[in-house]
């Protein structure tokens, strides 16, 4: 595992499409029982190298129930986002998670994890990419779906900022799911 994490390191497959350049952020061990796999770090994380070290962060800590000693023990989490590096801007956001990370790393990273019990898919990128035709036609139906990818996949909205309309209109998300996914982590760690 360490090995493949420093060969992660310094990938630099899409070099030229990224705006900051590439610098991987990735985690993960032997030993970890839940892998998180969301979008694509933001510019605050590129800048510090620590995965979800955002607002986004400190709101999927809170869904999760976790503390950030839990969330970046890795023998807890591995975090491996659908694309590795800073995207670049778009018009609301960032880009989409560049293409290559996922078929280039993902299946060697899950093959060192034997111990996983839970993989969370933030967005519809890693719900899309996992669930292939099991996911719904939008991430509203997945995530209301949840309970039918369980009990290895648990499907969950971005928990950026920009996604408070989302969370405003849907608010059994909060209700209903998020305590079943707090319970379901407090489980397995």
């Amino acid at each position: 595992m360490k090995e493949l994490l420093h060969n992660i390191s310094q990938c630099t497959i899409c070099k030229d499409h990224l705006p900051l350049g590439p610098r991987p952020v990735v985690t993960g061990h032997i030993k970890s029982k839940i892998i998180i796999i969301g979008q694509a770090p933001g510019t605050k994380v590129h800048a510090s190298g620590i995965p979800w070290d955002d607002q986004s962060g400190k709101k999927l800590k809170e869904w999760l129930g976790v503390t950030n000693a839990q969330f970046y023990n890795t023998e807890n989490f591995a975090i491996v986002p659908m694309g590795f590096c800073y995207p670049g801007k778009a018009k609301t956001g960032d880009l989409p998670p560049r293409p290559e990370c996922a078929p280039q790393w993902h299946d060697l990273l899950l093959k060192e994890m034997p111990n996983v019990a839970l993989i969370i898919l933030i967005g519809t990128y890693a719900q899309k990419h996992y669930l292939k035709d099991k996911a719904k036609r939008t991430l509203t139906e997945t995530v209301g779906e949840y309970k039918s990818y369980l009990p290895m996949y648990f499907p969950i909205p971005h928990p950026s900022p920009t996604n408070r309309f989302w969370r405003a209109k849907n608010p059994w998300f909060e209700e209903l799911v998020v305590p079943e996914l707090k319970e379901r982590i407090k489980e397995i760690i």
